[in-house]
């Protein structure tokens, strides 16, 4: 049998809802595609949160006055994330044009996302870069939602551990390429800002041109019920599903402490210089990218061959706790380096694992954009809770980043206990 026969993914119609078992495997043309598209939809996160935005912020109003200023934009626009992906997920499910209901809404956020990041880019004080990220984040979440949902709408569950090790590599890849973009242009913030959207879009729109999408045929009817079940979920209905985004949600919030306020750190904990920062970032990232590869394509592939998903994302949050207390004792640029690599391995093994059982543990239905958007509100609401607590913590413990990283291990370590319960999965 021809493989273009064999594989329905990207050369043929796919069903609107076509059950688990059903589910024909995944053929590499499919996985290589995709991820490339959802690395470019990483991308377009990345890039504003591990410097460019705080660079902005910090040229309008100095160091002094910049992580409060960085508390407010990120915290806005966080906030807006939170509703947005839900919303748009639950928009995606019930899309009924011709042109499908995930492609309709990538491209859509694409380009609202980056316009929403030129404005900032341009902007002459902070209103406009609030303004301008908070565009970008509704139009990117919009994008996420749907670019997500193709994971449960095609891949299998005997394939979800490996594809989702390899969308974990996505992150640590994004991180290096958006680093080495941001110090490449560091002298032209306006390439800073726009030359990530650009080759991001590029895999993407060659991903939503190619892609045979499904569209949602027979709709029910919008109401009141309908748009509030986009945001919530009965933990008392579905307990596996509420402890798995408690567990994200705390894992998710170490993380944002890290990258948000990672540049502030270097400035003011290891005093380094503020040409010097972009180049750090730089390093860091590229040996915290080189341990998530290995850690994510290993964890995910013997998640696979063990059928376990519980243990591997304990494990996960543990190495990630122990990484960032170690970057709470860092007293140079080396030890840092070395802290960096430790959570590279926790957060590796997390970013391959905890996707696919976040996929697992979904009610089985057709609303995967939907229940995956609100599973996103615990990716989200931490990059809006971490930017208001971090300054509260600074002032409490006079202004040490190593206090504001211990608590972030302190959260990474609640994640693993959080994934505890779970018993829909091993």
């Amino acid at each position: 049998m021809a493989e273009s026969s064999k594989y329905p993914n990207l050369d043929a119609e796919s069903a609107p809802f076509s059950s688990e078992a059903s589910l024909p495997t995944v053929n590499k043309r499919f996985v290589v595609l995709y991820t490339l598209a959802f690395m470019s939809t990483i991308l377009l996160f990345l890039a504003p949160m591990l410097g460019t935005l705080a660079l902005k912020i910090n040229a309008l109003v100095g160091l002094e006055q910049a992580p409060n200023n960085l508390a407010l934009v990120a915290g806005l626009g966080a906030v807006l994330a939170i509703f947005a992906n839900p919303f748009f997920g639950m928009l995606s499910d019930r899309t009924t044009l011709p042109f499908g209901r995930r492609r309709t809404w990538m491209l859509i956020g694409l380009v609202g996302g980056s316009f929403g990041v030129l404005v900032v880019a341009l902007a002459p004080s902070i209103p406009f870069v609030l303004l301008g990220w908070c565009v970008a984040q509704v139009g990117f979440n919009a994008l996420m939602a749907a670019i997500a949902a193709v994971l449960p709408d095609q891949v299998p569950p005997s394939q979800r551990g490996s594809v989702a090790g390899i969308l974990g590599v996505c992150v640590p890849i994004a991180s290096v390429i958006a680093a080495g973009l941001i110090a490449l242009f560091s002298a032209n913030q306006l390439a800073m800002f726009m030359v990530p959207c650009g080759l991001a879009g590029v895999f993407i729109v060659l991903f939503a041109v190619v892609l045979k999408d499904s569209r949602d045929s027979v709709p029910a009817r919008l109401s009141v019920k309908t748009i509030a079940g986009a945001f919530y979920l009965s933990p008392r209905t579905h307990p596996d599903f509420a402890w798995v985004f408690a567990s994200r949600f705390l894992l998710v919030l170490a993380y944002s402490f890290l990258s948000t306020f990672l540049a502030y750190f270097l400035l003011a904990q290891l005093r380094s210089a503020e040409r010097d920062v972009p180049g750090q970032i730089l390093l860091g990232t590229m040996i915290q990218s080189a341990v998530v590869v290995v850690a994510s394509v290993t964890g995910g592939k013997l998640s696979d061959w063990t059928g376990r998903r519980k243990a591997f994302v304990v494990a996960a949050s543990v190495v990630y706790g122990i990484g960032m207390f170690a970057i709470a004792l860092a007293a140079d640029l080396t030890m840092f380096l070395v802290a960096m690599g430790i959570a590279g391995l926790g957060f590796g093994i997390y970013l391959a694992v905890d996707l696919a059982l976040v996929v697992d543990v979904l009610p089985k239905d057709d609303q995967a954009a939907t229940r995956l958007g609100i599973l996103n509100i615990a990716s989200a609401l931490p990059s809006s809770i971490a930017p208001a607590l971090a300054p509260a913590i600074l002032l409490i413990a006079g202004g040490s980043y190593s206090a504001l990283y211990t608590v972030a291990g302190v959260s990474a370590l609640l994640g693993a206990a959080a994934v505890l319960p779970v018993r829909g999965a091993r």
